[in-house]
């Protein structure tokens, strides 16, 4: 069983990449080979609108026919057991990185059909864990969950039943005294990320072992 994930953060040793290593940790622990892939490394742009992947009796007809950093991503993933994706969250919504990626993992296998299907052969388990600066109730008074509903409707509807999990008021740099910022207190958000983000990760923890052991 191959499990992948896919940070969509610039940064490869932060909160969003701790946390996709976590959920590796634990598909590992049940036996899972694991890879953690780095968007940011890659070479790739987003949806071209060529429609090569909808063309009748087309040669890519359901495969993205773009070649550049991400066709060998999107080619492991075709073939993977489950994935993980995961981004910090940018004026209410995924990095650039991440939507580019989206595009061209989902529309492939979406068909123009009443209701609209998917053309991924298989079932497998996803998931998306998102890291943010702002609190839960900060979260949902700017409706970012209406973002985060529409990504789990359109995992699940492709490869099937998707679960998300949020990392809240995340630490943003070692030393706050470094840079214009007074939006909290520097020494609370430390406590935090000492006391709970450990529970996040232990979350992720989980969520990674579940992918891989959910009929």
């Amino acid at each position: 069983m191959k499990v992948y994930a896919i940070n969509g953060s610039p940064r490869k040793k932060c909160n969003t990449a701790t946390l996709l290593e976590k959920a590796l940790e634990g598909a590992a622990s049940q036996g899972a080979e694991t890879e953690l892939v780095h968007l940011y490394d890659l070479d790739f742009k987003g949806c071209t609108s060529c429609f090569s992947c909808k063309l009748k009796e087309g040669k890519s007809y359901g495969k993205c026919a773009m070649n550049d950093g991400l066709t060998p991503v999107l080619a492991k993933l075709a073939e993977a057991d489950a994935f993980i994706l995961g981004s910090p969250i940018y004026f209410g919504t995924v990095t650039g990185e991440m939507r580019s990626f989206m595009e061209r993992l989902l529309f492939q296998y979406l068909t123009y059909t009443r209701p609209p299907g998917s053309l991924y052969e298989r079932k497998i388990s996803t998931a998306f864990m998102y890291t943010m600066n702002v609190s839960e109730e900060i979260m949902k008074e700017n409706n970012y969950p209406i973002h985060f509903g529409m990504n789990e409707s359109y995992l699940a509807r492709i490869f099937g039943k998707s679960e998300t999990l949020y990392c809240f008021e995340t630490l943003q740099f070692e030393d706050y005294d470094k840079v214009v910022f007074n939006y909290f207190d520097p020494e609370q958000r430390k406590e935090r990320h000492r006391t709970v983000f450990p529970e996040d990760c232990r979350k992720a923890f989980d969520l990674g072992a579940r992918l891989v052991t959910k009929d």
